[in-house]
């Protein structure tokens, strides 16, 4: 009996182990692709900003500094758009990602109660075997 026991458990525990591998994969598999995204903008919106300050030290009086206020407010308005559509890119690839994680552990979880009803169905007959 305790060597039965012994091996549900040992393959219960390894399936739970293959299972938070695979969850610890896509997890950092996410946080790689949502790191690289939000440097990909910070670069981006960093060198348009870098752009506009150049161009903004190179006026040399009110003329020039009104001729920036429109490209200021642009770049302004294009950081915010940019940060924006990151964050919900970076809410959408973390959605996709606990949803596969959520995939993972029912099928875990279904596994684990398929395993379990066979050996309940099992123990029964072998109980009603040993009782006749």
């Amino acid at each position: 009996m305790y060597p039965q026991f012994n091996e549900q458990f040992i393959a219960a525990t390894r399936q739970f182990a293959d299972t938070a591998a695979q969850i610890n994969r896509l997890t950092l598999e996410n946080a790689e692709a949502l790191f690289g995204l939000q440097l990909a903008a910070v670069e981006e919106r960093a060198t348009a900003t870098f752009a506009f300050f150049e161009e903004a030290t190179e006026a040399r009086d009110f003329d020039g500094l009104k001729a920036l206020w429109p490209k200021g407010v642009q770049v302004a308005r294009e950081n915010v758009e940019r940060a924006v559509s990151t964050g919900q890119e970076a809410v959408g690839r973390t959605l996709k990602t606990n949803e596969a994680i959520a995939e993972l552990t029912k099928g875990q979880f279904e596994s684990a109660a398929k395993t379990a009803q066979a050996n309940v169905e099992k123990a029964t007959k072998a109980a009603a075997k040993a009782a006749k």
